[in-house]
């Protein structure tokens, strides 16, 4: 059990180390512009919602993404008001991630790797990013492959047998199970790709692989929260406004959990593709039934928080 459990532990910083590298390559890339995009583009809800899903498209990283829009409102540079639209937006544009590591692309790890390591050494600020954006991308891929190998070995300990079964059979547990993996390894991106592979071994069922991505939505949302502490209340009101857009998606889409179940399984038969189609599809209808209200959404965390926060 302790080699397991010692390997998974492995295969996750490899997989958080390659994404951590993958979104260094990006950042650097275009890190003078992000803010000033941020700062220009945001006088409406439905502009901050596009420039949401670009920036975070191309970070790889709601957290990231979610931990700026605190320091800027922190800073006063930006009103709370103003962030609702990005916020909607990141929790679409980080689905691209689980959509690429669906791909099967498992002969590429090597030459990613290796092309990857050799363009960071490579000088010139386009060879280290993209380097760094390859060798990531190669790493995920090699932990995904971890992940998939020790699936079977891990379930077939008891006590994982019986925590999976329970979370096949009630739909809380999954929300539980994803809120703490993602608010334990700060990823959700992580916790989606372990999801992949216990789907792809036939170890969950479609709509418990769907409730643990649920809760992982929630789990993400403990980054923001821990950069708005100390800052001045609007910056705090920006970590709740990011709770409560996932926990309102959450609660939509779970009285049609098994609906939703039933046309991701038309989407596509492959257990992997599956999760990556339904993380897609539950944040942009969450985003989209959302956005329309915006100031609704502003008002409401000022009246709930406004005092609590301060």
């Amino acid at each position: 059990m302790t080699e397991i459990v010692s390997l998974f532990g492995v295969y996750l910083m490899i997989f958080l180390f390659g994404m951590t590298v993958m979104r260094l390559g990006l950042n650097t890339a275009s890190q003078h512009t992000f803010k000033k995009m941020l700062l220009k583009y945001t006088n409406t809800p439905w502009k901050g919602f596009l420039l949401g899903i670009l920036i975070t498209a191309i970070v790889q990283s709601s957290s990231a993404v979610m931990v700026i829009l605190v320091g800027l409102v922190a800073a006063n540079l930006m009103s709370f008001r103003q962030s609702i639209g990005i916020i909607l937006g990141t929790n679409i544009g980080t689905t691209i991630t689980t959509e690429i590591i669906s791909f099967d692309l498992d002969q590429l790890i090597l030459p990613f790797v290796l092309v990857g390591a050799l363009c960071i050494f490579i000088k010139g600020r386009a060879f280290f990013c993209t380097g760094c954006a390859v060798f990531g991308l190669g790493c995920m891929f090699l932990a995904m492959n971890g992940f998939e190998s020790l699936a079977n070995p891990i379930t077939s300990l008891s006590w994982i047998q019986h925590f999976l079964q329970m979370t096949n059979n009630h739909i809380f547990y999954g929300l539980g199970l994803g809120t703490a993996m993602t608010a334990i390894i700060q990823s959700s991106t992580a916790t989606t790709a372990i999801i992949m592979a216990l789907m792809n071994e036939n170890i969950l069922s479609l709509s418990s692989g769907i409730t643990i991505l649920l809760g992982a939505n929630i789990g993400t949302c403990v980054t923001a929260l821990l950069a708005s502490i100390g800052t001045i209340r609007e910056a705090k009101f920006v970590a709740m406004a990011h709770i409560w857009v996932n926990l309102f998606g959450v609660a939509f889409f779970l009285p049609f959990l098994n609906l939703f179940s039933e046309l991701i399984n038309v989407l596509t038969y492959l257990p992997d593709v599956q999760i990556a189609h339904a993380s897609v599809i539950f944040n942009v209808i969450s985003s989209l039934l959302l956005l329309p209200c915006a100031g609704i959404l502003a008002s409401f965390i000022t009246k709930i928080h406004g005092r609590k926060v301060a």
